[in-house]
């Protein structure tokens, strides 16, 4: 194998070079070795081998086996699976990769599918490749092994040191060699990616004992019996409310762990000090808020007590190592948890997708890194008392209601300047008047069917130029309703299907409801279809529609300016179409949570998904490839190259004056025809939050604002074609207000008034 050294130098440290080496002609096949359902199926009758290294993560290569089309047949992904054009492999040991050839003397190479049967194997039938280029590339696949193995360069080694990774029959394994790959199979994957730091860790040097005020030492418990992903040493933080500052509790032994008697994914993080005992167990979810921070070696969270109360706890590591461990073992727990399967489950670019999330670091594409000289101004308007603002109506001032019962949903119009607020079975009509106020202008009561039967929809859209509504009724999931806004009745019931039921609803393109568009897309927890009301009997376009035998449970939908289409589900997957009736074009894969609302830019660039905690933020634009410079609504992202999602957050000590636990309404862009989206709005309990775009594209995810009210906020979205005034339904009222009247957040924003009390903060048992 030396005699390839000297190549090897050329292309194995080459910066520029993605790609090791290829084998640029073959077939793919799946090999069944059981006897019920022994065969050979062919995966690509054409298809190349490629070793690639994985460019965020030293030491770690792919094995991808790329089907290739014949010149003018590239068209014909349109009709394939989602995402088949290549398969990925990451090279390790457990792939049990060998060498050999088939009856013609065609050389092979065959290896494990880790996420499949234990009988199957792939092999890759090296079509017309000479025997040095066979050499070579079983050269660099062993290469890849050691590198992987022992974290290393294998420029040193000798043909002996790569002897231990060359396939034997099983009979002829050594126990020790057995030995070890159950070992090394069990380790946890390497994150391969570093999230954001938390600015004001570690602001205070108190000593391991102290507390905050009115806290008492925590009696010494014994430690329940629970296996370890990760245990190690960590300084415990607590935030001080009252000084603002992360105060420092006890040097403690860290553990990410789980509890079998809550099940194979029922993980908790522990705490424990020599003289105290376990100082507590908090049950890993993404209601922890938690979020990374690489540059201070920290790791913070927030944990709601039984009575209310959110504190925020952070966890800081004395060195990378140590912190990599950490991130890698909670961040396997967290999804394993979510999504209740084992974590060698997830496909590796499943895997590094899910891992790239927590990245915080990372700035977005195709933005400018000039420093932003607008927040000193902000600042110093925040700390003014807002002359300007006095000019206008108080956003807090009442204003007239409805009677009986509370508001449960908003939407905002496109024409006319007016905003719907449903209220139990009446839809409350109010006006923009300007200067950032509303004023109660009508009431549709009595919302019933064709039929006379009240009912309290469950969504409403805006639909024809703003005279018509569209109406869920939840007694009905085959049908919608359309009500006549001028005359204030259900005219008509849309009878969609007989037996598939219509669960969210969007408009056929983004600026759809500013025309006189009649068609509508629905979705079932498993389809996708066009809704038509000028056909006759049922309204679904049979030739519109694709439906998945799956479960999928689709929770959402969004439409482009253009009508391509991004489809949510409560699993946390997400998929981008170009039109109804095809396959999607991108898959996304899930991190776990459910989505809980779905909303994308005019032109297809960016998506924001909600969950209870968080907003995904992704970029759509294909980065490399063939299709570089393409949406994921048109082509497929590279199996390797998936966009990396962005988790748009509360801060954990924000939070620890908030009093209640995070649980966003889905978010929403700013919009308006021929205007570019500059703000992201969404809302959590009393507070009204919003992002400034701009910032966010420059990797700024933490950079929000926000506003307290004295009641829960229903839903708020920005006026159409406003990207400052911000509509806002809390349970009873309907409100306006600017955006510039949101605050940085602090003390005083979060939780105006005197501070609360901080006792029985510890030792919350699991």
């Amino acid at each position: 194998m030396n005699i390839f050294r000297s190549l090897l130098g050329k292309v194995w440290h080459d910066p520029n070079a993605a790609e090791v080496v290829k084998i640029s002609e073959g077939q793919l096949f799946l090999v069944r070795s059981e006897t019920v359902r022994g065969g050979r199926e062919c995966i690509y009758n054409d298809a190349m081998a490629t070793i690639r290294r994985v460019p965020s993560m030293d030491h770690t290569f792919q094995l991808v086996i790329t089907r290739v089309y014949e010149d003018g047949n590239e068209e014909l992904i349109e009709d394939e699976e989602e995402t088949d054009e290549e398969r990925v492999f990451l090279i390790c040991e457990e792939l049990e990769f060998r060498t050999g050839t088939t009856s013609d003397n065609e050389p092979t190479f065959a290896f494990r599918d880790l996420q499949g049967d234990v009988d199957e194997l792939y092999e890759f039938v090296a079509t017309g490749t000479n025997a040095p280029t066979r050499a070579f590339f079983e050269t660099c696949m062993y290469r890849a092994m050691y590198e992987r193995k022992y974290r290393k360069s294998a420029d040193n080694t000798q043909d002996s040191d790569l002897q231990e990774f060359i396939w034997q029959p099983p009979a002829a394994k050594k126990s020790k060699a057995k030995a070890s790959r159950k070992v090394a199979a069990a380790q946890p994957e390497p994150t391969p990616v570093a999230p954001v730091e938390v600015e004001t860790v570690a602001t205070t040097s108190s000593s391991p004992t102290r507390s905050p005020k009115g806290k008492q030492p925590a009696a010494k418990a014994s430690e329940p019996d629970m296996p370890s992903l990760f245990s190690e040493q960590a300084e415990l933080y607590l935030w001080d409310c009252e000084r603002q500052v992360f105060e420092k509790q006890a040097d403690v032994i860290a553990r990410v762990a789980q509890n079998p008697a809550g099940g194979p994914y029922d993980y908790w993080l522990v705490a424990s000090t020599t003289d105290e005992g376990q100082r507590f167990a908090h049950r890993i979810s993404s209601d922890m808020n938690q979020r990374l921070a690489a540059r201070v070696l920290s790791f913070t969270w927030n944990h709601v007590e039984e009575s209310g109360v959110a504190n925020s706890w952070c966890l800081r590591f004395d060195s990378k190592e140590r912190y990599d461990e950490f991130q890698s073992a909670f961040s396997r727990a967290l999804w394993e948890g979510l999504n209740k399967l084992p974590w060698g489950k997830a496909k590796y670019e499943d895997q590094t997708y899910v891992m790239s999330s927590i990245n915080e670091d990372v700035e977005m594409k195709d933005v400018e890194d000039e420093e932003d000289e607008e927040d000193d101004v902000a600042e110093e308007l925040d700390k003014s008392d807002d002359e300007e603002e006095e000019e206008y109506p108080d956003e807090d001032d009442e204003v007239p209601a409805m009677p009986k019962g509370r508001n449960k949903q908003l939407t905002v119009g496109y024409k006319g300047d007016r905003s719907y607020v449903v209220r139990e079975d009446k839809i409350g009509v109010f006006s923009h008047t300007g200067h950032n106020s509303v004023k109660y202008y009508a009431s549709i009561s009595n919302v019933a069917t064709p039929e006379g039967k009240t009912f309290s929809p469950r969504h409403v859209m805006l639909h024809d130029q703003d005279t018509k509504m569209i109406l869920m009724n939840p007694n009905q999931p085959h049908s919608l309703y359309n009500l006549d806004i001028e005359r204030g009745k259900v005219v008509e019931e849309w009878k969609v299907h007989d037996d598939i039921t219509v669960d969210h609803i969007a408009p056929d393109n983004k600026f759809a409801q500013m025309t006189p568009e009649q068609t509508v897309v629905g979705i079932s927890h498993n389809a996708l279809f066009r809704i038509d009301p000028r056909v006759s009997g049922t309204k679904m376009v049979d030739s519109q529609y694709k439906q998945y035998v799956s479960k999928n449970a689709f929770s959402g939908v969004a439409t482009t300016e253009g009508g391509k289409l991004a489809v949510a589900s409560e699993k946390g997957d997400i998929r981008l179409f170009d039109s109804i009736g095809k396959n999607a074009k991108t898959a996304l894969p899930p991190l776990g949570d459910p989505i809980l609302g779905i909303d994308v830019t005019a032109d297809g660039r960016w998506i924001v998904a909600t969950t209870k905690t968080y907003l995904l933020l992704i970029d759509t634009l294909i980065g490399e490839g063939r299709y570089t410079g393409q949406l994921g609504f048109d082509r497929s992202f590279p199996a390797n190259a998936k966009p990396i999602p962005r988790r748009l957050q509360l801060r954990a000590e924000h939070v620890a004056y908030m009093d209640h636990s995070v649980a966003f309404t889905p978010a929403r862009f700013n919009q308006g025809e021929g205007k570019e989206e500059n703000a992201i709005v969404t809302s959590t309990g009393q507070y009204v939050v919003a992002w400034d775009f701009a910032k966010v594209k420059k990797g700024q995810l933490d950079k929000y604002e926000i506003k307290k009210y004295d009641q829960l906020v229903v839903q708020d979205n920005f006026k159409f074609g406003d990207d400052k005034e911000i509509i806002v339904a809390l349970q009873n009222d309907v409100l306006a207000i600017n955006k510039k009247n949101l605050k940085r957040p602090t003390r005083a924003s979060l939780a105006p008034g005197p501070s609360r009390s901080r006792s029985s903060i510890v030792n919350s048992p699991y």
